[in-house]
């Protein structure tokens, strides 16, 4: 899941293949622009601070490829960074799981984590993922920084949606649906 947008996004670990989404997306762009449209769908988002440093370097100034996130509020997770010195309006920053955890508690609109590998492991750590957005590539790297890390915790899903690009991208949405369930296959 590392560096999916371009060579210079994440090159820790010496990681040298940032932006091996691009070729995928180039070609697919035209059959998932409903499904991304749906899930790019303006919703508060909650981020990590590395995604953040990105996204608020990027999104203020291409908010025609993504409208209303500039209206939307973002959830930054730092123990590092405080204030928003950026152009992208309503940043609010936590600094624990339980900041989260009191966010998953409250009335108010669904929140979606894009990117922020170390971020999702935390909420995979502490049971707070209700639903999976994910996107499949038809490539393996070998290298590079994985989205689900030691420490996850078993869960089942469902899945909800999914669309298959001619070029073999695979858009899956998945509901959390309980414990994970054990049996002998053939009996």
């Amino acid at each position: 899941m590392q560096a999916p947008g371009g060579p210079e996004e994440d090159e820790s670990g010496k990681f040298k293949y940032g932006g091996w989404t691009a070729p995928y997306f180039y070609e697919a762009d035209e059959e998932a622009g409903e499904v991304m449209g749906e899930w790019m769908s303006s919703t508060d988002i909650l981020l990590g601070r590395k995604t953040y440093d990105i996204f608020a370097a990027y999104w203020p100034k291409h908010i025609d490829m993504w409208p209303g996130i500039q209206e939307v509020t973002k959830y930054v997770m730092s123990s590092t960074v405080t204030e928003n010195k950026t152009n992208w309006k309503n940043v609010v920053f936590l600094k624990s799981v339980d900041d989260i955890k009191k966010l998953k508690d409250s009335e108010g609109h669904d929140i979606k984590i894009h990117g922020s590998g170390n971020l999702a492991q935390t909420l995979f750590k502490h049971g707070l993922v209700d639903e999976l957005r994910l996107m499949m590539f038809p490539i393996t790297l070998g290298t590079g920084k994985r989205l689900f890390g030691d420490g996850t915790i078993p869960a089942a899903f469902t899945l909800t949606d999914s669309l298959i690009t001619a070029n073999g991208v695979i858009f899956a949405g998945y509901k959390r649906s309980g414990k994970v369930k054990t049996g002998t296959v053939g009996k």
